[in-house]
């Protein structure tokens, strides 16, 4: 599920043109979570929206289970941006930090791991938060130039504050 590789790079050295193409793929995909996480943060749908595929899947439920939450897998791009939107704009504001990236490529498909940070105020009551430290395990593809995910598996390694008030 991971990425646990014991080196970054796989292109060979001595081929440059390969190493510039791994390295832009790279940047890439890790962009595709950036857009993720900013796209929340500023409430930007166009921009949360591109960084995922139509077909989408969105597993929040491993993160959740940590509080006794039971949220859906959430499929489909439109149905993801939706609810999350909704659920966020005008009620919560959000920040999230992206560390710790792992990748993995084959083609045109890619593996990436991340330590997600993400912290959760309510919009009335800044004093009503949630702190959550997240492993994800994201599986992207090639959407021409860029990357878009294809799924998302967010699970938590700790958190502070009161997640239930913040995710219902």
């Amino acid at each position: 599920m991971y990425v646990t590789a014991d080196h970054a790079l796989t292109a060979p050295a001595e081929d440059l043109a390969a190493a510039v193409a791994e390295l832009r793929d790279r940047a890439e995909i890790v962009d595709a979570l950036y857009r993720f996480g900013l796209g929340q943060d500023l409430k930007d749908r166009e921009l949360f929206a591109s960084a995922f595929s139509a077909d989408a899947e969105l597993d929040f439920r491993p993160a959740a289970a940590k509080w006794g939450g039971e949220p859906p897998v959430m499929s489909g791009r439109d149905f993801i941006v939706d609810t999350i939107l909704s659920m966020f704009t005008g009620r919560v504001d959000t920040t999230h930090q992206v560390t710790n990236p792992r990748i993995a490529i084959d083609g045109d498909t890619a593996r990436l791991t991340a330590l997600v940070e993400a912290q959760h105020l309510l919009t009335a009551d800044p004093a009503v938060r949630a702190l959550l430290k997240n492993p994800y395990a994201v599986e992207l593809v090639r959407d021409g130039h860029r990357w878009v995910i294809r799924r998302m598996r967010i699970d938590n390694t700790w958190f502070t504050g009161e997640p239930t008030a913040i995710f219902g």
